[in-house]
């Protein structure tokens, strides 16, 4: 039995030997390098997360901070409060009469379109792109509203924001090729809060206005802007439809201090500062719901 015996030293030298062959048999553990993700904003007010309070109002982290959060994407804001389809394509920098840029993490293009400077950063930071979001054309029917006939104008305008928003989609696809998602978006039917603002009740006229309101975004605008984005390959969210704003208006909720009003009103004065001050923009609630449905519209 003794000469089966292994001395101390050979004993050692085995069992490194051992070792050695388990090293080379256990696969390695892969490590992909941490590229940074890049989550790039454009658009008007509703893209730098504008809310008129508290005083004095101004851009804040909006739906863009939640996205960006969300996705863990580092944000590059190109936003700028005051555009409109054509603006965001001719318009060199963010300055008065438009403003303000966003809050947080924005971009300054003095010597360039707003368009053009994305496109810019797009092609320089190739594979990097993880999401695009466009929010524009609200700006293009704001005088709609105290037109004589909204619809008419409306109308007028949509043949502006198909041609505009269909050039902007196309060239922010060829900038980020065929991969990175393009999500357009809409907004709030605001204007539903004309039947509490500036008076309650509200005239016959400002109800009429509430009426046409949703015709406008349900027929007119939020399919010319659907169209235009899918001529890119871009997805488009629906806000006004995901806020409620195309219940019939003959369906009531209670809302204080108005008591019963169409449901689609008091949503709309849930979430933006219209049923308050008049004001078209979302309030910290309303920007963070159209965060969620940036997000969940994401494959």
């Amino acid at each position: 039995m003794n000469r089966f015996r292994m001395s101390p030293v050979r004993m050692v030298l085995s069992l490194l030997s051992i070792s050695a062959v388990a090293v080379v048999v256990v696969p390695a553990v892969s490590h992909a390098s941490s590229t940074t993700k890049y989550y790039v904003s454009l658009g008007d007010s509703y893209s730098v997360g504008y809310q008129p309070s508290p005083t004095p109002g101004g851009a804040t982290s909006g739906y863009t901070g939640y996205v960006a959060k969300k996705l863990k994407m580092q944000l590059e804001n190109f936003g700028c409060g005051g555009a409109t389809t054509a603006s965001i394509l001719n318009v060199k920098g963010c300055t008065t009469p438009f403003g303000p840029p966003a809050a947080t993490d924005a971009v300054a293009y003095p010597t360039q379109t707003q368009i053009a400077a994305a496109d810019a950063f797009i092609a320089a930071h190739s594979g990097q792109i993880g999401l695009i979001t466009v929010s524009i054309g609200g700006n293009d029917v704001t005088s709609c509203a105290s037109a004589s006939n909204p619809i008419t104008c409306v109308t007028t305008a949509e043949n502006t924001i198909r041609t505009n928003v269909t050039a902007l989609a196309g060239d922010l696809r060829s900038a980020a090729g065929a991969g990175v998602p393009i999500v357009g978006l809409t907004y709030p039917d605001v204007l539903l809060g004309a039947w509490v603002f500036p008076a309650f009740p509200a005239s016959s006229a400002n109800q009429s206005l509430a009426s046409e309101s949703v015709t406008a975004f349900k027929d007119l605008i939020n399919p010319t802007l659907k169209t235009a984005y899918a001529s890119a390959s871009g997805s488009f969210v629906d806000v006004t439809a995901a806020t409620g704003a195309y219940t019939p208006l003959t369906t009531m909720a209670k809302l204080s201090p108005y008591g019963k009003i169409p449901k689609a009103v008091v949503e709309v004065c849930k979430l933006t500062w219209f049923c308050q001050l008049g004001n078209i923009h979302a309030n910290t609630k309303g920007y963070i719901d159209i965060g969620k449905l940036i997000t969940h519209s994401l494959p």
